[in-house]
């Protein structure tokens, strides 16, 4: 089974946003630290969740168990029921379902921020690369 947790993180809302990623199992480890630009805290959790499936389907690691974990409750809800109350986020949502429907063995858990830790850390690291010098985040 490979693990990929995904944080996505904002400096103000909406204000400059990073996807965190880290991937690790079956002999893999990997880290994404990547730029969004400017979103909501939401947005940011929709996008860092889909750059972690187009990330798996590239290389080909799909055929894998892939167990997502997330920390944000917004998006492994809506994942779950594939529905969203804010239509915001609805192209997000579909966009994400098509993605995880080509991963057989798709699995999404919430997981604590505690257990979240090094995805988020690289959500802070993505958005600190979006900020200019003087401007940092804690």
């Amino acid at each position: 089974m490979i693990e990929v947790y995904i944080d996505g993180a904002s400096a103000g809302n909406p204000g400059p946003s990073g996807a965190g990623i880290f991937i690790k199992g079956n002999g893999i480890t990997e880290k994404y630290s990547i730029p969004l630009g400017n979103m909501s805290n939401h947005e940011a959790e929709y996008h860092a969740f889909i750059k972690a499936l187009e990330i798996c389907l590239e290389k080909g690691i799909q055929d894998s168990v892939l167990s997502f974990r997330t920390d944000s409750q917004l998006v492994n809800q809506a994942v779950e029921k594939e529905f969203v109350k804010n239509k915001l986020y609805t192209p997000l949502l579909e966009h994400s379902l098509h993605l995880s429907k080509q991963i057989p063995l798709f699995f999404m858990k919430w997981i604590p921020s505690a257990e979240n830790k090094v995805a988020d850390e690289l959500a802070r690291q993505a958005i600190r690369k979006n900020l200019p010098r003087g401007n940092e985040i804690q």
